[in-house]
């Protein structure tokens, strides 16, 4: 008896991987039963040739192979991964990651991807559009499906503009200014950030050696918003912030015509104090847009890909470092 044909979906990430099947139906992806995503809490390391394939591989093929035995066996013909840093730190998964699977799975076609496009997928399907996915960073992401348009992405120190780290920093920003007696301080998120992180005169020492920086300011970022709506420093950071999601939409949204937008990402749990401001952004810079909500998330959208490639039905855009397939010899 020939085994079920599945496909696998990967998630990559600063918080470790998610995996999980899906079966090709004709339509889209249909979990497998105990099709429940897998996680490791490992984050896969980086090395010189960016990230480091070997260590994927080691998260990677087990998680498969368990979620293959929990859904009574199978055989995987097609994978998709999302991962973050794919764009500029993916050059070795790219060369090893899909022989290394045709070896070990059998599988005959692999998509690699950007997280962005992962993202996109999730939240809009094949339909063009924007996504602006944002949780510690800020990227956003849109196709007219010819090909992809970015816009920041770029990082805590370069960019993430109006992201979970940007926001935090902006409000210990103003917490170190109340401690200071300088203007633009706020009382309100000193003593949040004393409650926090304890004494601030010793934060910087206590922060700035830190390889997560970016975590940890973006921890912050759900206190400046619990101090939005009596704090006018809080408040005002929350609108710069939205003021910039909106910008970064505007620049990856097709041109021409209406289009779909959608917020995907844990920034967005902050709620109305966030939200209100970013409705009424983005309604002044697209107005010829549409706000929906996101379908699904990076791993839903995985998934989708790993269908599609699955049944050669792939219509988002292919591009050497943001979404690239692959067929293992």
């Amino acid at each position: 008896m020939t085994e079920p044909a599945c496909v696998l979906g990967v998630d990559s990430g600063g918080s470790g991987l998610r995996a999980a099947l899906a079966v090709p139906d004709g339509s889209g992806p249909r979990p497998v039963p105990a099709g429940e995503p897998v996680r490791s809490t490992e984050p896969v390391r980086t090395g010189s040739r960016g990230i480091d394939a070997a260590h994927f591989l080691a998260q990677l093929l087990p998680m498969a192979r368990a979620l293959l035995e929990r859904a009574g066996g199978g055989r995987i013909t097609a994978v998709a991964v999302g991962a973050a840093g794919m764009a500029t730190l993916g050059d070795g998964l790219r060369a090893e990651l899909p022989p290394a699977l045709g070896e070990a799975l059998g599988v005959r076609r692999v998509a690699l991807a950007a997280d962005a496009v992962t993202a996109y997928a999730g939240a809009l399907g094949e339909r063009p559009g924007a996504v602006v996915a944002a949780g510690t960073g800020l990227i956003a992401l849109g196709t007219d499906l010819t090909a992809w348009r970015r816009a920041d992405g770029w990082g805590h120190l370069l960019g993430d503009c109006g992201g979970g780290a940007w926001i935090g920093r902006a409000g210990l920003e103003a917490a170190m200014r109340a401690h200071d007696g300088r203007r633009g301080g706020s009382r309100p998120l000193l003593a949040r950030a004393e409650k926090l992180f304890g004494p601030v005169a010793g934060l910087p020492g206590r922060l700035y050696p830190r390889a997560d920086r970016p975590a940890v300011l973006a921890s912050f970022a759900p206190e400046v918003a619990g101090c939005a709506t009596d704090d006018a420093v809080a408040d005002g950071i929350l609108r710069d912030a939205a003021r910039h999601i909106a910008d970064a939409a505007a620049a990856a949204s097709p041109r021409g015509g209406v289009c779909e937008v959608a917020l995907t990402g844990g920034l967005f749990k902050l709620g109305e104090p966030l939200l209100a401001p970013l409705r009424e952004e983005l309604a002044a810079q697209l107005p010829r847009a549409r706000q929906v909500p996101a379908a699904g998330d990076p791993l839903d959208g995985a998934l989708r890909i790993a269908v599609d490639i699955a049944l050669d039905r792939l219509r988002l855009p292919r591009d050497a470092r943001m979404l690239s397939v692959h067929s293992p010899a």
